[in-house]
């Protein structure tokens, strides 16, 4: 019996030693040259560990899409799919799918504004931000012209009869009094300065306050009004590219963005630089990639993530390849080779 299932597992090894594995994806998942027609990256990094493990002969079939190369794979036109092939419930229905070897995510790019000097400032010379020190100025000048006028004269050396100097003088007793400095170089002496004081006193405990505040809301209102989107609640209106057939779409949709459909992830981020669009949604690897590769461009990627997904190696359902890659799987991941791939690409993100 022994004999038998020995003879049964050479023999299978046998039918598969040459095999057609169609690639498709995106970088630095599947890194294609069309000048030498050369092929490389993750997804192919691991299948070709795969293969010298089983001593399988292989050869690569490049399709431009993914959908083109699960339709050739459908026709039995090739043995598998490598790639960065999202795991859906959709494509389980038509093919089975390897153990995931890597979990991946969808997020956000957008321009990030805040790198420049100017993005960095700008909130501050918003219209709010100026308003507000326009009224505060005005209380100044209110509360130092009734400090003028209740101490001129009980006091002319410290409010002289020129209302400029008289004025500015009441204007810096409300700024030292409002602030807690307390300096003692100027006080009021009748009783009408006295109450003067005493009502500002407990109006600027009030008003400080709320003016701090005011100002953090506006400073904070002007960093959501920038293009530089870091959360989905931003998406309502405005225009996010993503790839045709990408699960990014649906996304979108959800979040009640403008989808603007491209063939490519390069297109997609050109239309981002352009400022055709506001936003790139799709698989955080590849746009981590993209951004490593284009730093000049000011690109910026949120933390969050968001429709955790897993990419495997795409199978037809009469396949007996899928076992025995899973358990190589299983061993790369053990052994950190995979993690090790990963880094060599896309660093430690």
């Amino acid at each position: 019996m022994a004999a038998l299932s020995f003879s049964v597992y050479a023999q299978k090894e046998a039918e598969i030693t040459a095999l057609t594995v169609a690639v498709a994806g995106d970088k630095p998942f599947v890194i294609y040259n069309p000048d030498s027609k050369s092929l490389e990256g993750i997804s192919l990094s691991i299948w070709e560990k795969i293969a010298k493990q089983k001593n399988w002969t292989y050869q690569y079939k490049y399709f431009d899409s993914v959908d083109k190369a699960l339709n050739a794979l459908k026709q039995g036109q090739v043995d598998l799919l490598a790639g960065p092939i999202s795991i859906t419930s959709e494509r389980v229905k038509d093919f089975r799918f390897s153990q995931p070897y890597y979990q991946s995510s969808l997020t956000i790019a957008s321009r990030d504004e805040n790198a420049s000097f100017w993005g960095k400032i700008k909130p501050f010379f918003s219209m709010q931000l100026l308003i507000a020190i326009c009224i505060f100025l005005s209380l100044l000048a209110s509360v130092g012209l009734l400090f003028w006028l209740a101490e001129r004269k009980h006091s002319p050396e410290q409010f002289p009869a020129d209302p400029k100097k008289g004025i500015a003088n009441g204007m810096w007793l409300a700024i030292v009094t409002m602030s807690t400095t307390g300096y003692g170089d100027m006080a009021p002496v009748s009783l009408k300065g006295r109450v003067v004081a005493g009502c500002w006193m407990i109006i600027s405990l009030i008003f400080a306050t709320s003016m701090i505040a005011g100002i953090a809301s506006t400073l904070t209102l002007s960093g959501f009004s920038s293009s530089t989107i870091t959360q989905v609640e931003q998406f309502p209106g405005k225009k996010i590219a993503t790839k045709m057939g990408s699960p990014a779409v649906g996304f979108i949709d959800e979040h009640q963005g403008k989808t603007v459909l491209v063939s490519t992830l390069t297109d997609a981020m050109e239309k981002l630089k352009n400022k055709d669009v506001d936003a790139v949604v799709f698989d955080r690897p590849q746009l981590l990639f993209y951004k490593n590769k284009h730093k000049a461009e000011n690109i910026h990627i949120p933390n969050a993530e968001y429709y955790k997904q897993g990419y495997g190696f795409a199978f037809r359902n009469d396949s007996e390849l899928i076992n025995e890659i899973n358990l190589i799987l299983l061993t790369l991941s053990e052994e950190q080779k995979i993690e090790k791939i990963m880094t060599e690409y896309i660093g430690d993100n």
